[in-house]
């Protein structure tokens, strides 16, 4: 019978784990450069620490840091470097920061979301679900199991969230939450929608009869017309912190109304702000501003997003519904199909105001994935892959053996879904989504095959190519200006950085691992697809050489480097963009394509 781990133990392996990603990582983003060592070793030389380790490096220049070879090297009292088995990522910060060139009060600051992120994996540990019986469960379950960003070392330090915050409403807390609904007056207030929904379409959707006759007895009651509000969710997160206390004035001058709490149960996502109806799947998930620091940015909605979304999801509708290829794909598009925007009445008024307070009040309700399945499928998010249970075992795994095909054929199976539909996006359109992990979803047949793909996350993360492109026509925002303009090469980054560093990297090290999956034959593949899709669409060639996937290198964009070294958390009057630093090498340039039809 195996040994159940103490806590101390628990914590000391997740530690180790974190410890080995944040060498690794930052290595990889070129802040810390190792040395080769004795027997096989690298060494880390810092101002006043030095670090040793085992790695395997990858196709992109990348680490694999082994959790339980890292030693801190100290002098011992005979004058000789011992190596002391290392673990605590904290400590490591601490050492490794002006060598970086991070500032004591980043430091500060980043400690605390290391040791946020650090008391999340453990909880995640502490509750590990083996992943036989994870391949049973589907996208809103699942993402209660996951373990977040996978190049992101801090990736769960959510600044604003207490011990309490954290067990009521993180995703690996997978507790249910019924959201509070407010009703806002249009002089704040202002709903769009798709043209097949109206305002009242919408609230029918989402609240029963019964939900939405106490609601408007609520509003009678105070002695205002139901229909002279817009009503909205609002996260009970939210909703205490920061509605209660800065929109307070509105809330004396009924200005907004608290209806009570809608009875729905509601399960987290990985975005933590997206939110996935438990019980009635065929109902919206609902994006609701959170005044919370996660990752890159701090977790509010954008009133120009909430403003554009239904919009901007029509016009994309308008071009993938009438694409028959890409209908060929079977890929969804999931819409943002209807939204409310809400600014503050004074602080919008603010020049140089930190987006943060200007973010605090709004939601978007977009499509479930749930309705568009067939029967048999199961949508899965693609950050499922990378998945690995304690006892070491890859969900990705689970998925091949129940499919009956070997790695290969199952990652020819994946790439075939996933990179088609975004190809055709991308060099027909010159349109990219950000593809990672928590934007896709993976449909999986009976079998757990793939065999097409959702993509979500619309208005956030959409760009379409500063060159005019005939195919796509007008763009919905050519008045007043919401989607990025990019050049191509820069366009061609977002499937760069979130698809083949942010997924693909570390899925080709679990394959190498897990089944003997060489990187060569993995990247080969990825390649194959790429050339087959130029080779049967040559009118779109001049555009594939200028955002092209398969030159010798491609930019570096350090994701942890800008918060550590560039951005800090200073509060900004914008949402910044993260400046290349140097180059990575291309594994798709010199490897051997590997065709579609080669399993």
């Amino acid at each position: 019978m195996t040994a159940v781990p103490t806590r101390a133990q628990t914590w000391r392996l997740a530690s180790a784990r974190l410890l080995a990603k944040m060498i690794g990582e930052l290595a990889f983003e070129d802040l810390l450069r190792p040395e080769p060592f004795a027997d096989g070793e690298w060494l880390l030389r810092l101002a006043d620490a030095e670090y040793s380790f085992q790695a395997v490096r990858g196709a992109f220049g990348d680490w694999t840091v082994l959790p339980d070879s890292i030693r801190h090297r100290v002098t011992g009292v005979l004058g000789d470097r011992l190596g002391m088995p290392a673990w605590d990522p904290a400590r490591f910060l601490l050492d490794a920061a002006s060598t970086i060139g991070v500032a004591p009060e980043t430091a500060a600051n980043y400690l605390a979301e290391l040791t946020a992120t650090l008391t999340a994996d453990v909880a995640l540990a502490e509750n590990d679900v083996e992943v036989a019986a994870l391949a049973e469960l589907g996208h809103a379950e699942l993402e209660g199991h996951l373990v977040g960003h996978p190049w992101l070392i801090a990736n769960k330090g959510r600044v604003g969230f207490s011990a309490d915050d954290q067990a009521r409403y993180a995703p690996e807390a997978r507790r249910r939450l019924s959201l509070p609904w407010l009703a806002v007056h249009r002089g704040l207030a202002e709903f769009r929608a798709t043209p097949d929904l109206s305002e009242h379409a919408v609230r029918e959707h989402e609240l029963g009869e019964e939900t939405r006759t106490a609601f408007a007895g609520v509003l009678r009651e105070r002695g205002v017309n139901p229909d002279a509000y817009v009503w909205l969710p609002v996260h009970p997160w939210q909703l205490d912190h920061v509605v209660r206390t800065l929109w307070a004035p509105e809330l004396a001058a009924d200005r907004i109304i608290e209806l009570g709490t809608a009875p729905d149960p509601y399960l987290p996502t990985q975005a933590i702000r997206t939110m996935s109806n438990a019980e009635r799947s065929e109902r919206f998930q609902v994006k609701l501003p959170l005044r919370i620091l996660n990752t890159a940015v701090w977790r509010g909605i954008p009133p120009h997003c909430t403003s554009a979304a239904p919009t901007v999801t029509q016009w994309l509708r308008g071009l993938w519904d009438g694409d028959a290829e890409l209908a060929e794909t079977g890929a969804i598009l999931l819409g943002e199909v209807a939204s409310v925007t809400i600014e503050h009445p004074l602080l919008s008024t603010l020049d140089g105001a930190p987006y943060t307070w200007l973010e605090t009040l709004g939601c978007i309700w977009r499509e479930s994935v749930d309705p568009a399945l067939r029967p048999g499928e199961r949508a899965v998010p693609l950050a499922a892959v990378l998945h690995v249970d304690a006892t070491g075992r890859g969900l990705v795994s689970e998925y091949i053996a129940r499919s009956g095909l070997d790695a290969q054929g199952w990652t020819a199976a994946l790439f075939a879904a996933l990179l088609r539909p975004l190809l055709l996006v991308l060099y027909r359109y010159g349109i990219t989504v950000n593809p990672h992990g928590e934007n896709v979803l993976v449909i999986l047949d009976e079998s757990g095959r793939p065999t097409r793909v959702a993509v979500k996350d619309l208005i956030d993360d959409v760009n379409v190519s500063v060159e005019p492109v005939p195919e796509r026509g007008p763009e919905p925002d050519s008045h007043h200006r919401v989607l990025p303009r990019k050049p191509w090469h820069v366009l061609r980054q977002y499937l760069v950085d979130a698809l083949l560093v942010g997924v693909f990297r570390p899925l080709a090290r679990l394959l190498r691992e897990q089944h003997g999956l060489a990187e060569e034959r993995f990247w080969g593949r990825v390649r194959g697809e790429i050339e087959a899709f130029r080779d049967q669409h040559p009118e779109l060639d001049a555009r594939m050489v200028q955002g092209s996937l398969l030159g010798p290198t491609f930019a570096r964009y350090p994701l942890n480097g800008d918060r550590l070294v560039q951005t800090g958390y200073a509060e900004l009057s914008y949402r910044h963009a993260i400046a290349p630093h140097g180059e990575l090498p291309n594994p798709l340039h010199d490897v051997a394509a590997v065709y579609p039809t080669e399993v």
